[in-house]
């Protein structure tokens, strides 16, 4: 491969990232831009791909939830540094006497702490002019032309958006967070005291031919216990000597609201020596204690005089630039929300049914939504009135786009090649019958279970000893070990069974209980490393289902064991594909886990995994440098050649963080792969993973709106033209709007072709060996009329499974009441919303994360331990 162009890459990212940094110490601290907006990677690429869009596939028709933001001609806006003299340091002083200053710069002005922008073009370069505060004192302002943008300038972005968030206060939305909600209009869930608040997520950004606004829905879900509540239950529930470990446990981390101001904030500790009658300085110096101080500014009244203080600490930026300083903020529980879901919430399947009618929109009603919203915009006068001043305009209608649709991939399993209903994207139909492409025969292992459940024990060993074999995969019956319900019993049990030829642990859990859970995994990963399957107890719980379930735990077991399910044709030779992820650890404050997962094979059916613990200040690119290392060794051992290419899919990418990706993580990656060795020379591609846009795309039909087909790519139109980026729909929903994953290609030096690294990230979104899907249907029973008929249609068609490793934190099993007229079945194989190493790594990350808190034993490596 030439060095060249890869060198040319790397200097300009390098060149990129210094001129980033100048410019910030140029103007100070500057505010990280959630967009990335300034992080410019296909101009760095333009030996590589001349066009970004694709051919392959057949074309299809879409709306988008975007809006076209049109412009007057010769449209020009003005930027001018503002200083103060003296120093206002009230930021409401500071937009008070600005806005005085209408009849020199217009009425057509913004203004942010420092930052002035206008449609005027004051006389001269500097401009000073002198002004009265209230109190008498005087003041000059200088107005300092720093410069002048097109519509079309990522500088202007910042603008357009400042603009619109004053569009949706005129509207008489509220910002809660990054959002904004109309708290007039809520929804309510009397029953279990939930709220439900409607609003939208938005931004202007610049797209490949035009500045749009893209606009989704957005819905806040409040609780309407306060924190105060949630301490008096807890309370109720504990004693005396674990209430305040309980409280640090259930509200340390979370996000809280308080009404009174509709902000939110990060509860990061509680004080528990203070009160609401303890006093407090001002900003002007005076003291006042919590009960006045919210009887006089919010007309709140304080009931409990002993509560503690919740602690949030907050970093605000200085207007004037320079260092952000961080602010210790006391709440009052009394006045505070939680806001999301608890674990206990999202585990009950009648609330989260009932939250799915109100927050899973389709496309038809979304569509209509966006519509109806941006025709009140567009006929309020107010609104009406400051665009013109601004001489801007919004289009009435959603933008139109041709995107393309891939073709269903084969699939292939021990010989037998086979397709699958592409609007279904799932094959467990096609695939029943046949072997597994590797199964490992299960001879030496151990079911440890807890006394009162040995019936459900010895029944699923019955069970998965008959349906290993269809599969080729043969299960001798287990060292069967009855244990108390307590942890100790379970670890004592794992310490004296054990050997050095045992395959694998099955523990049979009466319960879901995290810290079991989390004993259990801890030492089966780290202390004493072996695969290990966990179920709970009520999974196996009902007769009819159990062939099922044993089904899919054999199955489970097996990728734990090392073996291989189904491959897909991947044309590339020589290829190691990456999947990198990151969780947060709650309980490690400030550190976070790095989850790695590589390929081992060409089929890609094989894998290498690790999890990195990063601690604060520790650069990610120190752990990964290992993970690359071992995994490109291991790679060489099974294939006795190196890769030629390298795809490395990164996951957990924040927003604004684009930048330190580009600038810092590639380049130190491409140095830890070709000091490997003096002839490694491997074609990369870093490809950016981002699930949380807020973009949708509805499809036409002949009955309306729906959802794209699981395979749509669009790469025109609304991609960014500073990136190579693109956006697939690999997946199918039956409720709600299917979100699209966005693609940001920021390095490549692999020569492929926009079709091949489309179709490439298609496939791997084909290989994740732990996919279950509830799909619900409609069956009419009559209970009475023919009982035996409806008891045995019932018994064969209602049972719900999970065949997911149970752990607490995904939430416990849902079984419908017999009642329900809901028809569930369970399906093993699909599509993904990302590549499949992906969410291996997510899957690594969350398990050491919640449950393990230590990097498991490089001896489960090369295993899929983690599913």
């Amino acid at each position: 491969m030439p060095i060249s162009p890869l060198l040319e890459c790397v200097v300009g990212l390098l060149s990129a990232g210094m001129q980033g940094m100048s410019m910030m110490e140029r103007g100070g601290r500057r505010r990280r831009n959630p967009y990335d907006v300034d992080v410019c990677t296909r101009k760095h690429m333009e030996h590589v791909v001349q066009s970004k869009q694709g051919t392959s596939g057949r074309e299809i028709h879409l709306l988008a939830n975007f809006f076209r933001l049109n412009s007057r001609p010769n449209w020009l806006v003005h930027q001018y540094h503002v200083e103060f003299t003296p120093e206002m340091y009230s930021s409401k002083l500071r937009y008070a006497l600005v806005n005085s200053q209408t009849q020199l710069l217009g009425t057509s002005i913004a203004f942010e702490g420092s930052i002035l922008y206008s449609l005027t073009k004051l006389g001269k370069k500097v401009e000073e002019v002198f002004t009265k505060t209230r109190k008498g004192e005087d003041v000059k302002i200088t107005f300092t032309l720093t410069s002048s943008f097109p519509p079309s300038s990522t500088s202007t972005l910042h603008l357009y958006n400042i603009i619109f968030k004053r569009i949706l206060r005129l509207m008489d939305m509220q910002q809660v967070g990054r959002h904004y909600y109309n708290p007039k209009e809520p929804i309510i869930v009397p029953q279990h005291r939930l709220m439900i608040w409607s609003g939208f997520a938005t931004a202007i950004l610049s797209y490949e031919s035009c500045v749009m606004l893209c606009m989704d829905l957005s819905h806040k879900i409040l609780r309407n216990d306060t924190v105060l509540d949630i301490m008096y239950n807890l309370y109720e529930q504990t004693t005396n000597e674990g209430f305040h470990d309980a409280c640090t446990r259930d509200l340390v981390g979370q996000i809280i609201l308080t009404r009174y101001n509709n902000r939110t904030y990060r509860v990061d500790d509680i004080e528990w020596d203070r009160n609401p009658q303890m006093l407090f300085k001002k900003t002007d110096g005076s003291e006042i204690s919590y009960v006045d101080y919210f009887m006089q500014h919010y007309n709140q009244s304080v009931t409990d005089m002993s509560q503690p203080l919740l602690v949030s600490r907050v970093r605000r930026r200085n207007p004037q630039g320079g260092a952000s300083t961080e602010m210790v903020l006391h709440l009052l529980p009394e006045f505070s929300f939680l806001t999301g879901l608890s674990d206990k919430i999202r585990s009950d399947y009648n609330v989260m049914r009932e939250l799915a009618q109100h927050t899973r929109v389709d496309p038809q009603q979304r569509s209509a939504v966006l519509q109806r919203f941006m025709d009140c915009i567009n006929s309020n006068k107010d609104v009406k009135e400051m665009m013109n001043n601004w001489g801007l305009a919004f289009d009435k209608g959603l933008v139109n786009l041709s995107s393309r649709v891939l073709p269903t991939e084969r699939l292939s399993q021990n010989g037998h090649t086979y397709s699958y209903n592409p609007n279904a994207a799932e094959w467990s139909r096609e695939c029943r019958g046949l072997r597994l492409i590797s199964a490992v025969s299960l001879t030496d292992w151990i079911l440890v279970f807890a006394r009162r459940c040995k019936d459900g024990a010895r029944t699923l060993m019955q069970f998965l000893c008959r349906v290993g074999p269809p599969m080729g995969m043969n299960i001798s019956p287990a060292i069967m070990v009855e244990v108390d319900d307590r942890t100790e019993a379970f670890l004592r049990a794992f310490q004296q069974h054990i050997t050095s030829s045992t395959q694998m642990v099955m523990c049979l859990l009466p319960s879901n209980r995290p810290d079991k859970y989390s004993a259990v995994k801890r030492y089966l990963c780290v202390e004493r490393p072996i695969p290990s399957q966990c179920v709970v107890a009520r999974t196996i719980s009902r007769p009819h289902t159990v062939m099922s379930i044993a089904t899919k735990i054999a199955v489970q077991m097996n990728c734990k064991l090392g073996g291989e399910l189904w491959e897909v044709e991947i044309p590339l030779k020589d290829l190691m594909v990456i999947g990198v992820d990151t969780y947060h650890d709650n309980s490690l404050r400030g550190s976070s886990i790095a989850g790695f997962v590589a390929s081992l094979n060409g089929r890609l059916t094989r894998w290498y995994s690790r999890a990195i613990l990063q601690h604060p200040g520790q650069e990610l690119t120190d752990g990964l440098k290992v993970c690359i290392n071992a995994a490109v060794k291991k790679w060489s051992s099974v294939n006795q050649k190196l890769p030629s290419r390298v795809v490395l899919y990164r996951d957990g990418v924040g927003d604004g963080q684009l930048a330190m990706v580009v600038n810092y993580e590639i380049p130190q990656l491409l140095d830890c792969l070709y000091a490997l060795s003096e002839n490694f020379q491997p074609r990369v591609t870093v490809v950016v993973v981002k699930k949380s846009g807020n973009a949708r795309f509805f499809a036409k039909m002949n009955s309306g709106l729906g959802n794209p087909p699981p395979g749509t790519v669009i790469d025109s139109l609304v991609t960014r033209p500073e990136w190579y980026d693109f956006y697939v729909i690999s997946q199918s929903v039956r409720q709600g709007t299917v979100s699209p994953t966005h693609y940001n290609v920021v390095f490549d030096t692999s020569f492929m072709k926009p079709d091949h690294m489309q179709r490439l990230t298609y496939k791997m979104c084909h290989l994740y060996y732990n996919w279950p899907v509830r799909e619900l249907g409609i069956i009419v029973f009559f209970l009475i009329a023919v009982p035996c008929y409806s008891v045995l249609l019932f018994s064969s068609l209602l049972g719900f499974v999970d065949f997911s490793d149970i752990i607490p934190s995904y939430g416990p099993l849902f079984y419908p009441p017999a009642h329900r007229d809901l028809l569930n079945r369970t399906v093993t194989q699909g599509i993904i919303r990302v590549p499949a190493p992906c969410l291996y790594a997510h899957k690594l990350a969350f398990l050491v994360g919640q449950s393990i808190h230590r990097e498991p034993s490089l001896l489960l490596s090369d295993r899929l331990f983690y599913l």
